[in-house]
């Protein structure tokens, strides 16, 4: 009897390893087919990878006799604890920060507001359609989880289609929106599952508006305290003075803690890590050495680009998870019109809160170049139809059990769910490249000088040894020929939050915590003498 469990127990794990191997040569793989692909205008990494794993899936399919389509098992701690900080942080760790700050509260209504906008439109466009279509198995909370699950933008797909550098605007106000608005989603999906929806009063939803502002401000405040914390640590401790893998640790480790302890508190561990990644980049980053730098920013775009990677390539293999398909095979035709209506209720629901808030912030802004053009509004608009892996975790939290379901209706949600990121992420991830090419055909040359911001590590040319990173007063001083009015927008201050930020920050919070201009100890180096010293 014991050898029996013992050989099944060594044949599970040596099963195991095979499916690891098997997937890590699949990533190489998506990555090697990535590289052959980057000049194409139509591909990008996601789409590739989605493509692999629905080839990998079918080859499976055949192999198993129809029992299986992935090597792995879907895992939400996989995904939430594992597989979402890397990017989540180092989105906020590469973001323009003049750029994101400049539009904060665009992002802002755009993220939140929005996001509930469009969470109405969905969840109400929902129970009356799919009531009449005599959906099983749903009730008013399965509803309003799917309003929240179908309001979450793929921010990761993002950073495949729009490029900070070429079109800075776009991608602070699609990427900044889509970070808070799979914040605001998962905050929208976890207040759901916790309130008694049985009765809806203006007391619960009031409890509800309070709950979201408590976890939002939270979160924040969160993120922003670890930033602060990993800085003062690095700047007072000197940890350049004898190795600089205990200042590339710290980092790391201090950022993931700012997620995890996010968890813990129930709180939104996605806004909580996305702003410890900019505070990091703003304070902790310029305390370290200059290889710390420059490990830094390679480390954490690696470790993003895998996770992207492998978020993709799972989603494009779980596509053809056979238990599911099975349960509603009798009706595909009743599938097929509950994914469309899906599709055409994200469609309603995003153009329902773009245009209007475009126009409402339009109204606060009185200089003509921040505000947003109407072919500007199509991208915005297009650019966060894509749904992706936060939608289909949030998916199989609500309606299966450990990854299985029996019930028709959850089925349907999640072949539904699946179907709609698949579509949306090839269509809309394809079609967004060529629509800025025909929207907004104007020189990369003029487009870059938009931001005065470090260069992301895509465009990391400078030598290894370099900052890699230069200072706003530094940039200034290079013989870059400026029209004379572009000249005038980046050098004239002017009285805006972002300009009382910056004469605080270099008052109070840099003495502090460092940041641009403050020079690590390197031993052999003057500093050494001398101590940490400011330019």
């Amino acid at each position: 009897m014991a050898t029996g469990i013992l050989t099944a127990v060594l044949a599970s794990d040596h099963s195991s390893v095979v499916s690891m191997n098997l997937f890590v040569a699949l990533l190489c793989g998506c990555i090697v087919i990535g590289h052959l692909l980057e000049e194409s205008r139509w591909m990008n990494e996601s789409i590739t990878a989605l493509a692999i794993g629905v080839c990998t899936g079918v080859v499976i399919l055949l192999t198993t006799g129809g029992k299986s389509s992935h090597l792995l098992v879907f895992s939400e701690d996989l995904f939430f604890i594992y597989l979402l900080p890397p990017i989540i942080f180092n989105a906020g760790f590469q973001v323009k920060k003049k750029q994101f700050f400049r539009n904060f509260m665009t992002i802002m209504l755009f993220g939140a507001v929005g996001t509930l906008i469009s969470f109405a439109i969905v969840s109400v466009g929902a129970i009356e359609i799919f009531k009449k279509m005599n959906i099983e198995d749903l009730q008013i909370g399965d509803y309003l989880a799917i309003g929240a699950i179908f309001s979450a933008t793929d921010s990761v797909c993002t950073l495949q289609v729009l490029n900070q550098d070429e079109t800075p605007l776009l991608y602070s106000l699609v990427f900044g929106e889509g970070v808070v608005n799979d914040a605001t989603s998962v905050v929208l999906f976890n207040a759901i599952q916790s309130f008694d929806l049985s009765h809806i009063s203006t007391t619960t939803a009031l409890q509800f508006a309070g709950n979201f502002l408590y976890l939002f401000i939270s979160s924040t405040l969160l993120g922003v305290l670890a930033g602060l914390l990993s800085a003062f640590i690095i700047k007072k401790l000197y940890f350049g003075r004898h190795s600089t893998d205990r200042e590339v640790a710290l980092m790391i480790l201090m950022a993931y803690l700012s997620y995890m302890l996010a968890e813990f508190f129930y709180l939104s561990a996605i806004l909580t890590v996305f702003f410890c990644g900019i505070v990091m980049s703003h304070y902790t980053w310029h305390n370290v050495t200059e290889s710390s730098r420059v490990t830094t920013k390679h480390a954490f775009a690696t470790l993003s680009f895998v996770a992207e990677i492998f978020i993709f390539l799972y989603v494009g293999m779980d596509a053809l998870d056979i238990e599911k398909w099975r349960v509603i095979s009798d009706t595909p035709g009743k599938s097929v019109g509950v994914s469309s209506i899906l599709l055409g209720l994200i469609l309603v629901g995003r153009a329902a809160f773009v245009f209007p808030l475009s126009f409402i912030s339009n109204l606060m802004k009185k200089a003509p170049y921040e505000k947003i053009g109407f072919k500007q509004q199509i991208i915005i608009w297009w650019a966060g139809l894509m749904r992706g892996a936060v939608s289909i975790a949030l998916a199989y939290n609500q309606f299966t059990s450990l990854g299985h379901t029996q019930l028709r209706g959850n089925a349907m949600m999640i072949t539904s769910t699946i179907t709609v990121v698949l579509f949306s992420t090839v269509v809309f991830g394809l079609m967004t490249k060529p629509l800025i090419r025909i929207l907004l055909p104007s020189p990369k040359h003029l487009t870059r000088m938009l931001s005065s911001e470090p260069s992301t590590p895509i465009s990391f040319i400078v030598p290894l040894l370099d900052n890699g990173q230069e200072s706003e007063p530094d940039q200034g001083n290079r013989s870059i020929v400026r029209p004379s009015s572009l000249r005038m927008l980046l050098t004239t201050p002017s009285h805006t939050v972002h300009y009382y930020w910056r004469k605080f920050d270099d008052a109070f919070m840099r003495p502090v915590f460092g940041g641009r201009g403050f020079v690590p100890f390197v031993p052999g180096s003057p500093t050494e003498q001398n101590g940490h010293q400011w330019q």
